[in-house]
């Protein structure tokens, strides 16, 4: 049964209007997008990917900004999505403009991975379903083809991506395609829910997309390697300029990234001396080390098995819930439900997926379990668990699907900011130490670990690719990713597999990792700024901030202060 269960909608306004059509658009232009939205239509086709695709998405930005001129906002909520669009859409031209978006190849967020990834998103359970995989996969060469044509463009223009992305990116592509990769894989275990293997018509038509789907990565692979790698600089510092607008891109602010690294070095020795201090309450003398490695060991703080974790996750998340409602947070009834699942992947990583727009599917936090994983701490995972539920993402996220009827479209589907989630995430974990739920000494340690580990991709990102100087803790001279990659690993608590692939997506990536750590900043000096003035109360903050969803930071500083 469907309940209505949002606030009272308020009048749609002009500027509503040319939101919800530059998104309608968007849609138009990204089938795949729609497939992320889960909306029906076109879910076999791709956006264009080619020169004349991207100049596409330039102009529709370009339109709607003009649409949007001389229109003046008719309340608080059309003040900030007309400050939001500027600032978004504004900025996605100047990086147009730059060249460098025909140029987009890393190992982890380009059109590489793009075209493969979506094939996650859709459903599996009819024949109906496949028939859409099979017709997507048969598009795979056609997208694959116009990306090629882009980083042709870029190269001829002299904008190729650093060689290291360029190899592993070849890599990956040669995995999607090989006889035993994932369009193979897809294919192979083709079913329905229902009625089991797929009929032969439909089984010959998917095995033929896979086929063209991997014989187009074969391509996609080749031409890295011929046409494109011997062009590709060894260089992996992508520059102050670069830099800038990538970070504008991910924080939608402008921080000045010389004063913002040598914030990251003194956030980063902050956090160490005081994991070094929490040490020594969980033993007398001892060392970081020795103090997580006390915590491993203990067995009141292990779990057996993933029945076990999804019910400990479950339990730390209802009680959250149920705690902080009505007393530090705003929690209409309809979004208590978060559901603590085990993910059907054996990836590794804790992720939050949202509620649909009715909440009769509620938001859920996933872990995915490295196969052959059974043992679990909890000292490690406590602030992870209120990071992706509540206060963290189920908190914002679901806030921003309730209020439905105040967002328009744009606003809830689209603009997402990483610096604003991730930042609020981060935010949430302190939080919880500021409300008591982190006194014990363990669980500390484990936020610690987590904030200590993005503090310190501030210090890599921004120093590698600005080349700045190393601190003397950590060196000698400027940073290079070789010195890099030595700072990673002594301070992150990841397997050496996890650490290959984080120093590159840093190098490949510029911008992206340092938004947490500095979104979370961003969100504690606003609130800092509230609070040094009368009548400041942390609730009300709360609520009038998630309710705003997620904008670049710029504009929601200035949408509250």
């Amino acid at each position: 049964m469907t309940t209505d269960t949002s606030p009272a909608a308020r009048p749609h306004t002009r500027i509503d209007a040319v939101a919800d059509d530059y998104t309608d658009t968007l849609v138009r232009l990204n089938p795949s997008l729609a497939t992320t939205l889960g909306l029906p239509g076109r879910e076999t086709e791709y956006q264009d990917f080619s020169p004349a695709g991207i100049a596409e998405f330039a102009e529709v930005a370009r339109k709607a900004l003009a649409d949007l001129e001389g229109l003046e906002p008719e309340d608080d909520v059309d003040a900030v999505t007309l400050d939001a669009m500027r600032e978004r859409l504004g900025l996605q031209l100047l990086i147009h403009a730059s060249g460098w978006e025909y140029a987009d190849l890393n190992n982890i967020a380009s059109p590489a991975q793009d075209i493969r990834a979506i094939f996650d998103l859709m459903p599996t359970a009819t024949e109906q379903d496949w028939e859409h995989i099979a017709g997507r996969a048969q598009n795979v060469p056609a997208a694959v083809e116009g990306y090629i044509e882009s980083l042709r463009l870029a190269r001829d223009a002299g904008r190729v991506a650093a060689a290291r992305q360029v190899n592993i990116v070849i890599e990956q592509a040669t995995k999607y395609a090989a006889a035993d990769g994932f369009f193979a894989k897809l294919a192979a275990g083709a079913a329905t829910e229902e009625a089991g293997p797929l009929g032969t018509a439909l089984q010959e038509k998917l095995d033929a997309g896979a086929a063209a789907a991997r014989r187009a990565y074969t391509g996609l692979a080749d031409f890295l390697r011929a046409d494109l790698l011997p062009a590709a600089p060894e260089k992996d510092a992508v520059g102050k300029a670069r830099y800038a607008l990538a970070s504008r891109s991910f924080l939608g602010a402008t921080v000045d990234l010389e004063e913002t690294y040598a914030w990251g070095v003194e956030e980063l020795d902050r956090l160490i001396a005081e994991q070094e201090v929490v040490a020594g309450t969980i033993k007398a003398g001892a060392s970081i080390a020795e103090a997580k490695e006390i915590l491993n060991n203990d067995p009141a703080r292990q779990i057996k098995g993933t029945d076990a974790l999804k019910a400990w996750m479950q339990e730390l998340s209802d009680k959250a819930v149920a705690e902080l409602a009505g007393v530090h947070f705003d929690i209409p009834d309809v979004m208590k439900k978060l559901e603590c699942l085990i993910a059907p992947t054996d990836e590794g990583g804790i992720y939050y997926t949202g509620p649909s727009d009715d909440f009769t599917r509620p938001g859920r936090m996933w872990w995915s379990v490295p196969a052959g994983e059974d043992t679990f701490t909890t000292w490690a995972e406590t602030t992870t668990v209120y990071h992706e539920g509540v206060p963290g993402h189920h908190l914002q996220v679901a806030t921003a699907t309730y209020r439905r009827e105040l967002l328009n479209k744009w606003r809830r589907n689209i603009c997402w900011t990483s610096g604003h989630g991730e930042g609020w995430a981060l935010y949430a974990e302190k939080l919880m130490q500021e409300l008591g739920y982190l006194d014990d000494a363990g669980d500390h340690m484990g936020m610690l670990d987590m904030q200590r580990m993005r503090a310190a991709r501030v210090v890599f990102d921004i120093g590698v690719h600005l080349e700045l100087e190393v601190p003397a803790r950590w060196g000698t001279g400027t940073w290079t990713p070789d010195k890099g990659y030595d700072f990673l690993k002594a301070n992150l608590p990841i397997s050496e597999g996890q650490l290959n692939f984080e120093f590159t997506r840093y190098l490949g990536w510029p911008g992206q990792a340092p938004s947490y750590k500095v979104g979370q900043r961003l969100w504690e000096q606003i609130r800092a700024e509230l609070e040094s003035r009368p009548g400041f109360d942390l609730k009300e903050f709360h609520t009038k901030a998630l309710n705003i969803g997620s904008v670049g930071l710029d504009t929601l500083r200035r949408a509250l202060l």
